[in-house]
């Protein structure tokens, strides 16, 4: 069965070039064209993935995201304006999975949407992954999920897959490159700071159950996920 794909944008005729391009890619696609209306559809429909424009009429995309995450953990790629990047930083901090400037490359959207499904494909398959405990910490490929002491982070999916990644490695310094191509499965990009907000994001939500410094910065290399001393 082909991925099914809501596209959330008040611009219809690029919903309309959008949706004919990704149909000839495989995908199934349904638009939805207003921001409190998209937010009313996603509690009684499913999909694989959602592609939400951040400039939407009434509800503005970031509010729609921030609404769309307290019910659903659906990978979602933003679409935000060429050079916004504080959309893009706030956005991913609010929980989208990835982003892409506007005016978009449909060959590049189709891309980046195998991307993220393809990384939940891959941890639902039987054996693909091994499970992994570094000390509280506790990651799940099957269910795609992560705990720290017991507690679910509640990760999104590209935070799962960065975690997973430095995690499988701890110890080790992983680069930004590696974390970009594995974890998000994209080429890093010049001034992307994707990886960082993930790895923030992530940081916070060890906090919040006491698991402060598990994942530290390398300066000009990457990050490393370490034991520490109250983790064994």
């Amino acid at each position: 069965m082909s991925a099914t794909v809501l596209i959330i944008d008040d611009d219809r005729e690029l919903c309309a070039l959008l949706s004919d391009f990704l149909s000839l890619e495989g995908f199934q696609t349904s638009a939805v064209h207003d921001g409190a209306e998209s937010v009313k559809h996603c509690r009684t429909h499913t999909y694989d993935a959602i592609v939400l424009d951040i400039m939407l009429p009434g509800l503005q995309g970031l509010d729609v995201l921030r609404q769309l995450r307290q019910f659903i953990a659906t990978p979602i790629l933003m679409l935000t304006a060429r050079g916004e990047d504080t959309d893009r930083i706030l956005g991913l901090e609010l929980g989208a999975d990835d982003y892409l400037p506007k005016p978009c490359n449909p060959r590049e959207l189709s891309a980046r949407l195998r991307a993220i499904l393809r990384r939940g494909h891959m941890s639902s398959m039987p054996n693909s992954a091994q499970r992994i405990e570094a000390g509280q910490t506790c990651i799940d490929p099957a269910s795609r999920s992560a705990t720290f002491g017991g507690v679910d982070l509640h990760l999104t999916s590209a935070e799962f897959g960065v975690l997973q990644l430095l995690a499988g490695n701890a110890g080790h310094v992983v680069d930004k490159e590696t974390l970009s191509q594995q974890a998000l499965g994209r080429a890093l990009s010049a001034y992307d700071r994707s990886i960082d907000v993930h790895v923030s994001k992530i940081r916070k939500k060890f906090a919040v159950l006491g698991g402060e410094e598990l994942i530290i910065s390398v300066r000009g290399v990457g990050y490393q996920f370490r034991l520490n001393s109250w983790d064994v």
